[in-house]
């Protein structure tokens, strides 16, 4: 897979057509774990809640150990929906250091 591929998705995924946004983010789901650095890039370029949301998303999907210092800086957020993926992000890597993460956030009273 080349950053193209990326790219166009991404940009599908910005697209007031809702057709051409599920198809970029279908693609992505399907890919995230070959693009999980590209992800993670873009998720803290963005300016968009419900963009940011889907990538977080992804991000969550591509269940990779390099996705942990995002998801856990995310448990925090304001948004219901960034707060969510986040901690199933963490649920979905079970690492030990998720593990750790998730129990730290529950003790601090971040997460339920």
């Amino acid at each position: 897979m080349t950053n193209r591929r990326f790219a166009q998705a991404l940009e599908s995924m910005r697209s007031p057509d809702a057709r051409l946004r599920t198809h970029g983010f279908d693609f992505l789901r399907e890919h995230a774990d070959a693009y999980v650095d590209e992800l993670i890039a873009e998720f803290g370029r963005e300016e968009d809640d419900e963009l940011r949301c889907w990538l977080l998303e992804l991000i969550s999907e591509a269940r990779s150990p390099r996705a942990l210092r995002v998801l856990t800086g995310e448990l925090e957020s304001d948004d219901d929906s960034v707060r969510f993926w986040a901690i199933r992000g963490l649920e979905m890597l079970d690492t030990p250091g998720a593990h750790e993460a998730l129990e730290q956030a529950r003790e601090g009273g971040w997460i339920a």
